[in-house]
């Protein structure tokens, strides 16, 4: 394949675009995504190409227009949706939690709900405590939802794509900080099945678990432990549900030692949940210590940019859970 380095939100933007020169159900609405481009830029010249039927500026109104995307999804059309910060997922949880992704269960699968919920989460921004959560775990424990945290632009490009295409509602959450970002993505077409984690550094003596934006930290800390004769092996879990156990439970099982790390606050957090797999696997008896979880602390995110910092894992964090999980 052919390959450009391209940014993060580019990756966004064209997976988007080309679905919906390739479908013409497919739309787009959310806040101040036309003349505006969206609150991080995302949706650059998409109004433009497809005009305002298409890329659809909503009122301040997350209830009321994500309603409307589960309607229009069950009545055959493919809503792309962006919410401004995923925070604001909670104004419009009735429609996430309870009708989208119930609908199919319910009607016996004569109803679909192709319907994908692309929305900034996370922080470093110094947004501050109502617009830089990571609330991925509550969607993650609803049946019927998809949920896909993706890392770099090549999986945000292709996951995106396989969002689309997908007949069951999705949450797509893009970590802030990682819109600037560049990557490799192909010029050609393709897409990235859910349920399959990606290796993204081989190891040996360590496994680390991670998603989003922490996939970059863990690979900086792994840079700097490969300095100590430590391989650290980085897999990226990229789909939280559905999720790919077996890749998971085979590193464990080759490196003996296991440390989970996500943005999101530790307490009730996703890695738990990622302990837990390794733990009620037959990694369980390969292991030589518990795993162990890193996470966000347990308060609201500051908008004091040094007070911010601390909040979340740090590369030197993770050297540091790494070195005490192999003593």
């Amino acid at each position: 394949m052919a390959m450009r380095e391209i940014t993060y939100a580019q990756a966004v933007r064209e997976a988007m675009s080309e679905e919906m020169r390739r479908d013409p159900d497919v739309f787009f609405m959310g806040e101040d995504i036309g003349v505006y481009c969206g609150a991080f830029g995302v949706s650059g010249g998409m109004l433009e190409e497809f005009g305002p039927e298409r890329v659809m500026d909503t009122p301040i109104s997350e209830n009321g227009f994500v309603g409307a995307a589960v309607g229009a999804a069950i009545t055959g059309t493919r809503p792309i949706v962006e919410l401004m910060f995923s925070d604001f997922m909670a104004v419009c949880f009735d429609h996430i939690l309870n009708q989208a992704p119930k609908m199919r269960y319910m009607f016996g699968g004569k109803v679909k709900v192709p319907m994908v919920l692309r929305a900034p989460s996370g922080g470093g921004t110094g947004a501050s405590a109502q617009h830089s959560q990571s609330l991925e775990v509550i969607y993650a424990h609803i049946p019927g939802l998809k949920v896909v945290v993706p890392s770099t632009p090549y999986d945000a490009k292709g996951l995106l794509k396989t969002a689309i295409r997908d007949d069951n509602p999705v949450i797509f959450l893009e970590q802030k900080l990682l819109y600037r970002t560049k990557g490799e993505v192909p010029q050609e077409e393709y897409t990235i099945p859910f349920g399959q984690a990606d290796v993204k550094l081989a190891g040996s003596d360590v496994t680390v678990i991670t998603y989003g934006r922490m996939v970059l930290m863990c690979l900086e800390a792994a840079k700097k432990l490969a300095g100590e004769g430590i391989g650290v092996e980085v897999i990226d879990v990229r789909s939280l549900l559905p999720l790919d156990t077996v890749t998971l439970i085979e590193s464990v099982k080759k490196t003996k030692h296991c440390v989970v790390v996500h943005e999101a606050v530790k307490f009730g957090g996703f890695g738990g949940e990622l302990a837990a797999t390794i733990h009620e696997s037959d990694a369980f008896y390969y292991l030589d210590a518990p795993v162990k979880r890193l996470g966000a602390v347990s308060a609201p995110i500051p908008f004091n940019p040094i007070l911010e910092k601390n909040c979340f894992p740090t590369v030197e964090g993770i050297i540091a859970a790494v070195r005490e999980t192999l003593q």
